[in-house]
């Protein structure tokens, strides 16, 4: 019974030690979310007044710009799918690859090939693993991305998307986005989104008069300066997003494993007095 008993004794030290691991994890990851949240607060007003300045310009102008205008055969299209650098963080990661194979499986389905473009090393390693082709890949931001990290990233999207598809091998027609949405602390919901060519279903429903606009020195120039913004703004705030709900994820997984360990610590305890 000695022996049994230093067993039950060596187990809960172990158990407890994990557990001085998960809460400081739960901790960590709950002091984070609040300004992780404030940001996605502060960038969600502008990616959104910006997607209707620009899906406004396109839908009142009679200019056919190359990034609002949909190809007539597109053959390739851009998925950049947003995952987390680091695990413990539940199914987060899997849930927006998930959704990015699923988009990936309807985009193929209209005959489209496809380039993913990769955020975060979960996602990166669950492609090398299987040996899947990733057209470009950034990692080392995914819990506190800059708006750097997400010029990085658009413009190189935006300048596969201005390349000719049809003459290139590197150009895309359709470029989409699959991240996290952070609606709360318990909800986070993985979405996949069409960024570009624009879709004019995004703009506000108004009961009014539609504004008037009056360009200079063109549409085509307001819509090169803005459309780049717009990419840049979306991307970021779907950064900030993801980032967001990877810290609630992580408080949640953590939080779960610390309960489960006191429940373990005390199993333990009953079964080491009985052997004592």
């Amino acid at each position: 019974m000695g022996a049994q008993l230093r067993i039950y004794r060596r187990r809960i030290r172990s158990v407890k030690a994990t557990k001085k691991i998960t809460k400081a994890m739960e901790l960590i990851s709950a002091s984070r979310i609040v300004k992780a949240q404030q940001r996605v607060n502060a960038s969600s007003p502008y990616a959104r007044e910006l997607t209707h300045a620009v899906t406004a310009v396109a839908s009142v102008s009679s200019t056919k710009h190359p990034l609002t205008t949909e190809s007539a055969k597109p053959i390739r299209a851009a998925v950049l799918i947003i995952t987390a650098d680091r695990g413990m963080a539940g199914a987060y990661s899997n849930a927006a690859i998930k959704e990015g194979d699923q988009l990936i499986s309807l985009l193929k389905e209209r005959g489209l090939t496809v380039k993913p473009y990769l955020v975060g090393r979960k996602a990166v390693s669950f492609y090398k693993f299987r040996n899947r082709e990733i057209a470009n890949s950034w990692t080392g931001f995914s819990d506190n991305p800059t708006y750097a990290n997400a010029k990085a990233i658009s413009d190189v999207l935006i300048e596969a998307f201005v390349k000719d598809a049809q003459t290139d091998s590197t150009g895309v027609d359709e470029l989409h986005i699959v991240y996290t949405e952070f609606k709360s602390m318990l909800t986070q919901t993985p979405l996949a989104k069409r960024m570009l060519p624009l879709e004019v279903v995004e703009t506000t429903v108004s009961t009014g008069l539609m504004p008037q606009y009056e360009f200079e020195p063109s549409p085509e120039t307001v819509l090169d300066a803005l459309l780049p913004k717009y990419i840049e703004a979306r991307v970021y705030n779907a950064l900030l997003q993801s980032a967001a709900s990877e810290h609630a994820a992580r408080r949640r997984a953590m939080k779960s494993a610390t309960d489960n360990a006191d429940e373990l610590i005390k199993g333990l305890t009953r079964l080491a007095n009985a052997a004592r």
